[in-house]
């Protein structure tokens, strides 16, 4: 079996940046088990032998979060060969909290001092050698943004699983906390060796009343009863509770090593310069403006200046490839119908919405931009004060950001929220974020109606989800899920220049699962959508598609559409395929209309649609029920098919209404 080494660290210290330049992207993402925290693993770049788990970002062991849970489990139960537990040495008194109780695991651990580049830049330094000597683990001074220390590092950790060795020093207390945890250890000693705990970490937890640690050791009412005794002389005597009393026993023990060790003239470059930028940014009135304009600048380059010449060049090339492959089997003189299915199904189909990955993969450049920069971070922050009228907090925004890229991991996501209420409040409300897959929608019919304005569509379209969202808060705070949001705690990073590496990397993740989408949902979705309409009830190849199967079942749903302004049985048809795919509306449309480019596809539409219509379609597709993906995500964190049935109807209500109040309300004004 492979060796485990296990990637540990609090949130924002560079531990994703150093997980890919220990693996490269040569990783797999999945789920901890039983659990639907993101679980991110893969082999060690020149040491295939051991395989690099990354652990999600948390500040302590104490399991109050789904983070914390996993961590913990993770390193008591798989028993990794050792720890890498990555530090920010421009946060180091913070940072160090982490460590101390990583320690008491008994673990073999190698502390990555992170960000000595910024240190040393400040005029700041960490004597290292000593610092390693305090702890009693090696402690290796690396950059991982610059990729420097890396292999310093690797040799550290080899040099630890070798040996085999748990942490030289686990002891940190004195006093009355000491006397406390060495009291319990002897206590509890033979039960904590037979569950294979560590006795310090396991007398620690008793300390703090740490429930699952009592369950795991079956303590008797007898032990119980002696524990609380000494958990209660211990606060009497310190007049405080007993987890502030660990935490001032940690803490006066890091001030000390930090006292002798860190010599810290002022704050780094980036914490100084993040102050002057977060005055502006993180401004009370100005904050969210600045955010839709930052947005509004990304889809103007996105869907304007760069993506629509990004976008022409693809779709050139795949008419190109279309035309061969077309001539070809002309010359091979292949049936009629399996050119018709080649041609206008599959390659149609699937051709018109891999044309629109130069624009996918352009937005989650600039995504990637706002986030690895720090910039994310603060809009959580800034709308934590919109999020609490609607009963959430700024915690809450976590998953719906998320919820831009896909809803299936936003929804998932929400495990991270401790409030029960908060998370199924969060769940409700997340796949009103549009998510990726609509783009390919939106840019079909920007393309179509509004070339000059694309960017001013797409803002709207994403304010729009934002704005149903709020009022659905206040509907829902008031009825469903009355109640307050739990209080909001966040750690603001320093902005810092995004890593051409992890940003390189997050675009490939992103075009592998758009392509990967493309050949596998999308292809059978427009197979199944070209035999549909190129047969009739009685399976004879129709001439015509309004006589084909699709155009029956379409026609008896199209009337439900009249009032939003479009009721063509194409239009109809499109939106119930895209509940397996959103970029399945395209595919749809492209087959149904026989569009062979995206100029025939732009006339074809505008057939269908009027430019208000378009619109309103576009609404539509915003808002009502994500995909069945999504769904199955909704029942599973809700925890009953019931709960996710009636979130999809009122999702999907709630999309009706908007689309008929715009086309309605734009008819009076528009004529």
């Amino acid at each position: 079996m492979s060796n485990l080494i296990a990637l540990a660290g609090n949130q924002n210290c560079g531990k994703t940046t150093l997980f890919n330049c220990l693996t490269g992207s040569n990783q797999h993402v999945g789920n901890f088990p039983g659990v639907t925290v993101e679980k991110k693993e893969g082999p060690i770049k020149g040491h295939k032998d051991f395989i690099l788990v990354d652990l999600p970002g948390i500040y302590s062991l104490s399991p109050y979060t789904s983070e914390e849970v996993v961590t913990r489990d993770f390193v008591l139960k798989e028993h990794p060969k050792a720890i890498i537990n990555i530090v920010d040495a421009t946060n180091i008194e913070r940072n160090l909290y982490l460590s101390l109780q990583l320690m008491e695991l008994g673990i073999p651990t190698v502390i990555a001092l992170n960000m000595m580049d910024e240190v040393k830049a400040s005029g700041n330094s960490i004597h290292v050698k000593q610092l390693s000597e305090h702890l009693g683990i090696p402690v290796v001074p690396i950059s991982a943004s610059k990729n420097e220390g890396i292999s310093e590092l690797m040799n550290a950790v080899l040099k630890v699983v070798e040996r085999g060795a748990p942490p030289a020093k686990m002891d940190f207390c004195q006093g009355e906390v000491h006397i406390a945890i060495h009291s319990i250890a002897h206590i509890v000693e033979q039960q904590a060796k037979s569950a294979g705990y560590p006795l310090r970490f396991a007398a620690t937890k008793l300390v703090e009343g740490d429930q699952p640690m009592m369950e795991v050791l079956s303590l008797t009412e007898e032990q119980l009863h002696i524990i609380g005794h000494i958990v209660r002389h211990m606060e009497r005597a310190l007049n405080t509770d007993r987890e502030a009393a660990l935490a001032d026993m940690r803490y006066r023990y890091i001030e000390d090593i930090c006292r002798q060790c860190v010599i810290k003239h002022q704050e780094t470059r980036e914490q100084m310069r993040s102050e002057k930028i977060d005055r502006v940014l993180t401004h009370k009135y100005l904050g969210i403006p600045i955010f839709l304009g930052i947005m509004l600048v990304v889809f103007w380059l996105t869907f304007s200046v760069i993506g629509a010449p990004l976008q022409d060049l693809m779709d050139s090339g795949i008419q190109w490839v279309t035309g061969l492959v077309s001539s070809l089997l002309v010359q091979a003189n292949v049936s009629h119908w399996l050119q018709s299915l080649l041609i206008d199904g599959v390659f149609a189909g699937v051709g018109s919405v891999l044309s629109f990955l130069p624009i996918i993969v352009l937005l989650f450049l600039f995504l990637s931009l706002l986030e690895d920069s720090g910039y994310m971070a603060r809009v959580a922050f800034v709308m934590d004060k919109l999020l609490r009228k609607i009963g959430l907090s700024g915690r809450s925004f976590v998953p719906m950001l998320i919820g831009f890229g896909c809803s299936v991991p936003a929804i998932m996501a929400t495990r991270t929220l401790s409030s029960e209420r908060d998370r199924k409040m969060t769940i409700v409300l997340t796949p009103f974020m549009s998510c990726s897959a609509k783009l390919p929608i939106y840019g079909m019919i920007s393309m179509a109606f509004f070339p000059d304005h694309s960017a001013l569509v797409m803002i709207s379209l994403y304010i729009t989800g934002m704005v149903v969202a709020v009022l659905s808060g206040l509907l829902l705070k008031s009825t469903i899920f009355k109640g307050k949001p739990v209080p909001f705690v966040m750690e603001l990073p320093a902005y810092r220049l995004p890593s051409v590496h992890s940003v390189a990397l997050h675009m490939w993740e992103k075009a592998k699962d758009f392509i990967r989408k493309a050949f596998t949902i999308i292809f059978i979705a427009a197979i199944v959508v070209w035999f549909l309409q190129s047969f009739d009830w009685s399976l004879n190849l129709v001439e015509d598609s309004t006589n084909s199967i699709l155009a029956s079942i379409g026609s008896v749903i199209s009337p439900i559409f009249i009032p939003l302004g479009f009721n063509d049985w194409r239009a109809s048809t499109a939106l119930i395929t895209g509940l397996t795919a959103k970029e399945s509306v395209v595919s749809t449309l492209t087959v149904l209309t026989g569009a062979a480019s995206d100029a025939q596809l732009s006339t074809a539409l505008q057939s269908i649609f009027t430019p208000l219509s378009a619109f309103s379609f576009l609404a539509f597709t915003v808002l009502y029920m994500p995909c069945v993906a999504a769904f199955a995500a909704s029942r599973r964190e809700l925890g009953s098919t019931r709960s996710a049935l009636l979130t999809a109807l009122y999702q999907t209500c709630a999309a009706y209404a908007v689309a008929l109040v715009i086309f309605q309300v734009g008819s009076l004004f528009l004529g």
